[in-house]
């Protein structure tokens, strides 16, 4: 078995980012800082883990000390979807705090109800709610 979780990067919010997702998407948080594993005495992450109850993995750390931030990335989103319409719309509402809403949340052509958003912290995601299949 093969898993593809996203890993995020961050120059030094990953604690507050991954909080903050734990808190609108449940879940177990797992944080190790660089000092825990001998690099430095940073409080900087090193890496983080969430694993919520719907089953979603979401990885981060803050960069490295001496390490810069690159644009790289800023054409992928992060997609939620399925068909669980009140949770689904839960985690949009939580995760709207302090967001750019790029596209409201609304009823879309081809019938689902679907959003895009750019979280507090600059993570594009994008939440479709599918409707009940056709008969």
């Amino acid at each position: 078995m093969s898993r593809l979780n996203p890993y995020l990067n961050f120059a030094s919010t990953t604690r507050e980012a991954m909080e903050f997702y734990r808190d609108v998407l449940g879940g177990e948080l797992t944080i190790a800082t660089f000092a825990q594993f001998g690099f430095g005495d940073s409080d900087g992450v090193m890496h983080a883990q969430l694993e919520t109850p719907a089953g979603y993995t979401i990885m981060a750390s803050d960069l490295p000390p001496g390490m810069e931030a690159s644009p790289v990335g800023q054409n992928i989103s992060i997609s939620i979807s399925g068909t669980e319409s009140d949770e689904l719309k839960g985690y949009w509402e939580g995760l709207s705090d302090g967001a750019t809403i790029v596209m409201p949340l609304a009823k879309q052509a081809w019938g689902d109800e679907y959003g895009q958003l750019i979280d507090k912290f600059g993570i594009p995601w994008m939440v479709d709610i599918g409707g009940a299949p056709e008969s």
